[in-house]
């Protein structure tokens, strides 16, 4: 059984007493087995952990499991972190990189035909023409992503959707801030050349999808 949860039972007078405590001081906590100090980074930092393992891995299930290994093992290491100028959270999302990279290559290793992704569709859209044309692009967009090799799919998740600098994303996959740069720059052109070979065949799907609705 699991120790805690990715997203423990908030208790109010809990919350309060860390609530002002600092990453640092929490996982100072966390490495003397403080299982209170523990829920509070959890807390404070699910959401973004599992925003990353999702737009890694594409499945809510998968990055659900990825952010709960991303916490476990936070609670296993926190005593042997030192701060030296680096962020906790730069540490968790270099734990969350590790972790997804790790079940992208046994997910590699387990299937020989590349994974659909899943995307939930928008509730609510203005017509059906757009409500298409939105999921298509958004399914598109997922799929070029998840096309891309792991370390530039990663460049792309911490720089652009969790808007890491490049030196924290350099932090978090452990490189030099060059290689993010090169490995943004490369990623970025494949994506820009995938959409747009692309762009025409949506746009016409979305018109034969609205007429058949």
């Amino acid at each position: 059984m699991r120790e805690y949860t990715a997203r423990p039972e908030r208790n109010a007078s809990a919350v309060v007493s860390v609530g002002e405590e600092s990453d640092e001081e929490l996982a100072s906590r966390v490495g003397g087995g403080d299982r209170l100090a523990a829920g509070a980074l959890v807390a404070r930092h699910a959401d973004r952990i599992f925003a990353t393992c999702y737009r890694m891995l594409g499945e809510r299930a998968a990055a659900e499991d990825a952010a709960q290994e991303t916490f476990m093992r936070l609670w296993k290491h926190a005593s042997r972190w030192r701060p030296r100028g680096a962020k906790l959270e730069t540490w968790l999302y270099r734990i969350a990189m590790n972790v997804c990279l790790d079940m992208l290559r046994r997910r590699k290793r387990m299937m020989s035909n590349a994974e659909t992704v899943a995307f939930e569709r928008a509730d609510e859209t203005p017509s059906a023409l757009e409500r298409i044309e939105a999921n298509q692009t958004r399914a598109a967009v997922a799929a070029a992503l998840a096309a891309l090799p792991e370390r530039q799919r990663a460049a792309i998740v911490l720089c652009h959707y969790q808007e890491l600098s490049n030196i924290d994303a350099a932090a978090a996959l452990d490189v030099s801030v060059e290689a993010v740069e090169s490995l943004l720059s490369r990623a970025r052109r494949s994506l820009r050349e995938k959409l747009l070979s692309q762009r025409d065949e949506l746009l016409e799907g979305a018109r034969h999808g609205a007429a058949n609705l």
